[in-house]
């Protein structure tokens, strides 16, 4: 079995020449708790990149201000110079307080500063993709965006950044986006409970965008779990891998980057990608978000 077939891959980001496999991983966690300050041991935050790379991960998702600047100085520290077909992928638009607060960034003097630390520290001339975060800590807010984003397209004509993507935004925001510059990507919050962006997955496949889902791991209610505890156990498999593989089988232009700092759980969300979920079991798992949306009704 190649690596791309492990992994979930190819998937080619549109107008582009970066072709990932599916299953990437996320570098949030590498951070110290909170994602601030050092990892507990750095040279396990080092091996976990090292075996994620070993492994055909070629998609890292990461941010400067995760640390904020410690995780991407891992990244450095660990990969570089990094393996060709690696493609990094940032975030700009957030900033972290002395409090560790998250707060947003869309200034041009945010938006440079944050351009110029990525660079700096992940040891690169250029970011191949860059990430506009809106929105509020989970849910997309409306908005225009018009002036952080062309602050990110000057950049881009400059060579200082090869593509644009979007995080945490409404189809409105897309659209308005895509007047400005060309969008390759856009990660949102979306898993089996919350599907509130279905159709949006829906008209970015029709457009080869890929989406790249973000969700905490432990967002599920006893009620979910419990459902996905069976379906697991009849797999056999793990509750998480169950819902890692059920989003590669929703959609060819979902991309995935579950987190960890630890080997053994990123192996055990890498061998998700070979999960095959049969069709009985995927409309299990479809009627969690049912269930959701039936309790998120008000009583009468």
């Amino acid at each position: 079995m190649s690596t791309e077939t492990k992994l979930g891959g190819p998937f080619n980001f549109s107008g582009t020449s970066f072709n990932v496999n599916r299953m990437g991983y996320g570098a949030m966690q590498l951070a110290g708790p909170g994602v601030w300050g050092p990892p507990r041991n750095l040279d396990v935050a080092m091996d976990v990149l090292r075996a994620a790379v070993a492994a055909g991960v070629n998609h890292i998702d990461t941010s400067d201000f995760y640390g904020p600047h410690v995780t991407n100085q891992i990244i450095k520290k660990a990969l570089h110079p990094y393996p060709a077909d690696l493609v990094i992928v940032t975030k700009l638009g957030c900033r972290r307080g002395p409090d560790k607060s998250w707060n947003h960034a869309f200034s041009r003097r945010d938006l440079t500063e944050g351009v110029r630390d990525n660079l700096q520290n992940l040891g690169i001339e250029q970011l191949d993709v860059v990430n506009l975060r809106v929105g509020g800590i989970n849910e997309p807010t409306e908005g225009s965006i018009e002036k952080p984003l062309s602050v990110l397209a000057e950049f881009k004509r400059q060579g200082l950044i090869r593509h644009l993507g979007l995080s945490n935004i409404t189809r409105r925001q897309f659209e308005e986006a895509q007047g400005i510059t060309e969008i390759v990507c856009v990660q949102n919050f979306y898993n089996l409970a919350y599907r509130n962006d279905d159709a949006f997955v829906d008209a970015l496949a029709r457009q080869d965008i890929a989406y790249v889902p973000f969700f905490p791991l432990g967002g599920f209610t006893p009620l979910q779990s419990s459902v996905l505890d069976r379906v697991a156990a009849s797999m056999p498999a793990s509750p998480m891998q169950v819902a890692l593989a059920w989003l590669l089988q929703r959609s060819p232009n979902i991309l995935l980057i579950p987190g960890t700092s630890s080997i053994n759980h990123l192996r055990e969300n890498l061998a998700a990608a070979a999960l095959e979920l049969p069709s009985d079991v995927i409309a299990e798992l479809n009627a969690i978000a049912e269930d959701v949306q039936a309790e998120a009704q008000p009583t009468r």
